[in-house]
């Protein structure tokens, strides 16, 4: 089925058009036919289907504090995504940690084949503070669409807890990964077997390397980490690394991006505009980078770039730049 997608950058329209796939960059829709709010997120396989939770965001100037929730959408084909509602929803109790108008950053849902639960993580910043609280906070929920249940939040094993994900082994152990001290350095501790509490298993890479937006995948006996500088709104080229552990050592590779985005000219150098937040394995060998294209003025208007990863024989990662991805089609 051929969908419509609109290609308006911050809300500097440029053209419409039909494609068979995500035109990157430009409007997504949902079975509503209201553009994607799922900013900064990430998607886990359930059964069948395809679960995608990001920030809900609001218009203006204050949207990108949390005022709803983290959104959730499914889909069968990674095209066409049907609106779930809100999995987790912000409280009005003042002094809450999730209290309406704090900050929720880059949900991640994973699975407990053991349990049965569905837990997200998330990048919390209390109301009122700013980035000096730098926690994470931890919700659980008996559905993959929620109602998500606030458990808790806190600093990983006492560290300052900033851009993060959550990644799970072939072994079903499962890794926070968050950017620590003042983002130089980025924490690896080894989950629970709940997945509910961080271990005393833990280790640090790219050291000194101010290093967020973590996006993790393994591929061929390697680990790799698809990563963004430390710039604020503002893009900058993105680094990988590489480790035959995932404890590590880590080592620091080049920029992956390759090529231009011809929407608005930007390149490897400025990651195309846009900032990294998770790699999604479609199939064995068909994976796809997810980045977000930030619009701080008006944060409901962020797009997203959806781009096919290859793995080169020397052991490196690349992602190359497609004017439009369909995620079907992914490796043909």
């Amino acid at each position: 089925m051929k969908r419509l997608f609109a290609l308006a950058i911050c809300g500097c329209a440029v053209a419409e058009a039909a494609f068979g796939g995500n035109m990157n960059c430009g409007l997504w829709f949902d079975d509503k036919g209201h553009h994607i709010n799922a900013h900064g997120g990430g998607i886990l396989k359930d059964g069948d289907e395809w679960y995608w939770f990001g920030e809900h965001k609001i218009y203006g100037d204050f949207g990108n504090r949390a005022y709803v929730g983290v959104h959730c959408y499914s889909s069968k084909n990674l095209v066409d995504w049907t609106d779930c509602g809100i999995a987790l929803s912000v409280t009005n109790e003042v002094g809450h940690d999730i209290e309406s108008g704090c900050i929720i950053e880059r949900p991640k849902v994973i699975h407990n084949a053991k349990t049965g639960k569905y837990v997200m993580y998330f990048h919390l910043e209390l109301k009122g503070k700013g980035y000096k609280t730098a926690r994470v906070g931890i919700a659980v929920a008996d559905k993959v669409t929620g109602p998500y249940r606030f458990l808790k939040s806190l600093q990983p094993n006492g560290y300052e807890s900033r851009d993060q994900t959550v990644f799970v082994d072939n072994d079903g152990a499962a890794y926070h990964f968050f950017s620590s001290n003042h983002n130089q350095t980025m924490r690896i501790i080894r989950l629970s077997d709940d997945y509910l509490l961080h271990t005393k298993t833990e280790a640090i890479m790219a050291d000194g390397d101010k290093t967020e937006a973590p996006a993790i995948c393994f591929k061929d006996g390697w680990y790799f980490l698809i990563g963004s500088g430390c710039t604020g709104w503002m893009s900058n080229p993105a680094r990988s690394y590489r480790a035959r552990s995932i404890m590590g050592p880590w080592e620091r590779l080049e920029n992956p991006c390759v090529r231009v985005n011809p929407a608005n000219g930007l390149g490897p150098e400025r990651t195309w505009g846009c900032q990294s937040t998770f790699i999604l394995k479609v199939a064995d060998d068909d994976y796809i980078a997810m980045f977000d294209m930030w619009c701080p003025k008006n944060a409901v208007d962020g797009r997203y770039a959806w781009v096919p990863v290859t793995f080169t024989k020397g052991g490196k990662i690349k992602v190359i730049w497609k004017d439009v991805v369909d995620p079907r089609a992914v490796g043909n």
